[in-house]
């Protein structure tokens, strides 16, 4: 396939010659020439001169990322094997610490490829492609990890369906195939993954660190509410840590099968804590209403949810739910609050919190603040890239 040359507008230049990996349409003089996803593209000023050579892959953020700032290199087998060692090596400490086995090994932009993500599960590796373009450059990423990692097997997930849905497929790529489930380790509670079953496999990495904290410090001696709980493992940690009882909900039907599952996992019996299939938003309504309140409150909805009876949009109504989040925690209580939104930078977040409990009419303070772990390596020159941002917060009634 032969190289595109596309250039950026001069208003755009100064940004990108900073180090911006994104491109986007609108930041292109000549996106008419953009013909066939995964062509290797020059990217330059309006008047030549190099900026970096990256790819065409349209998805939900751009129509590509820039690659390399080298004119000399070439988007190949060798520059991606340059970048997986890279990523791998920076990760050392996490294959070597005993107390855990899944986390990210390579993350996107951060790592030097953008739109291709892959995650470790016990040397099973999964593969994320973000868009078509992307995927033309599967086997390549393929081959670095069998050469140059401990791979059991690789899976991958197609992202780039309709709206940057997952494409239903047999993820199984090669090698040996997983245990289904797959139970890996993380401090020593047992998670139990699904490697093809699926766009999700089960937990997400990037509350790793959260999970921890409510393990050692907040689950104790206290009762437990986890909303929008997918498979419950944040109950799960809370269970282990000494909690008095959880309580999740999630709308999923499968959430209640799945999260029984987890407790299992860890020899726990589901039957002492309630798994409630339920609107997250409606439970917390009629959980206010019956003057019912719990010593914890676990709030980690998606970035948008639509339901029968609730739109919502974390960038716009996240303090509402907050709002109805504080009317459910007992006086003194913990509210560990999470938001998965690249729009919303951590001072926004900051001050939507401070306004929800302005209007909740209830003191608090911030006790611990984390956004992503030491895995989810990013580019300093996109923002986007760290979208969490999670405070742990104590209503302060006396």
């Amino acid at each position: 396939m032969k190289d595109v040359k596309v250039k950026i507008q001069q208003g755009e230049v100064k940004r990108y010659k900073e180090g911006f990996p994104l491109i986007t349409r609108d930041a292109l003089v000549n996106p008419e020439v953009l013909a066939e996803e995964g062509q290797l593209l020059e990217v330059t000023d309006e008047w030549g001169q190099f900026i970096g050579n990256g790819y065409y892959g349209e998805q939900n953020k751009g129509v590509g990322w820039i690659v390399t700032r080298q004119a000399a290199d070439k988007i190949n087998q060798q520059l991606i094997d340059r970048l997986v060692l890279k990523a791998v090596g920076i990760r050392q400490a996490y294959y070597e610490d005993t107390a855990m086995d899944a986390f990210r090994v390579f993350n996107g932009e951060g790592d030097g490829f953008g739109g291709v993500i892959i995650d470790y599960y016990k040397q099973y590796y999964v593969i994320h492609f973000y868009s078509e373009g992307a995927y033309r450059f599967k086997e390549q990423f393929v081959d670095s990890l069998l050469r140059n990692t401990d791979v059991i097997g690789i899976y991958e997930k197609k992202r780039f369906a309709k709206e940057g849905q997952y494409v239903e497929d047999d993820d199984f790529v090669t090698g040996e195939e997983a245990p289904s489930p797959l139970i890996v380790n993380e401090n020593n509670v047992n998670i139990a993954v699904y490697l093809n079953d699926g766009a999700m496999v089960g937990f997400f990495h990037d509350q790793r660190e959260v999970r921890k904290s409510i393990l050692e410090k907040y689950a104790k001696g206290r009762t437990v509410l986890n909303t929008f709980s997918y498979t419950g493992v944040f109950s799960v940690f809370a269970a282990v840590g000494g909690s008095l009882k959880t309580t999740s909900v999630d709308a999923a039907n499968r959430s209640k099968e799945k999260t029984a599952e987890q407790f299992a996992m860890n020899q726990l019996d589901h039957q002492d804590h309630d798994i409630i299939v339920d609107d997250a938003f409606q439970f917390l309504k009629r959980t206010q209403r019956r003057d019912r309140t719990f010593g914890l409150v676990i709030l980690d909805p998606p970035s948008f949810a639509r339901t029968k009876k609730t739109t919502f949009s974390a960038k716009k109504d996240y303090a509402k739910l907050l709002v109805d989040a504080i009317h459910v925690t007992e006086d003194n209580g913990i509210i560990v609050a999470a938001l998965n939104h690249a729009g919303v930078a951590p001072q926004r977040f900051r001050k939507t919190v401070g306004e929800a409990f302005q209007n909740a009419g209830v003191p608090f303070r911030v006790l611990e603040s984390f956004g992503l772990p030491g895995d989810f390596k990013t580019d300093e020159a996109f923002k986007e890239g760290k979208y969490l941002k999670v405070l742990v917060l104590q209503r302060k009634d006396s």
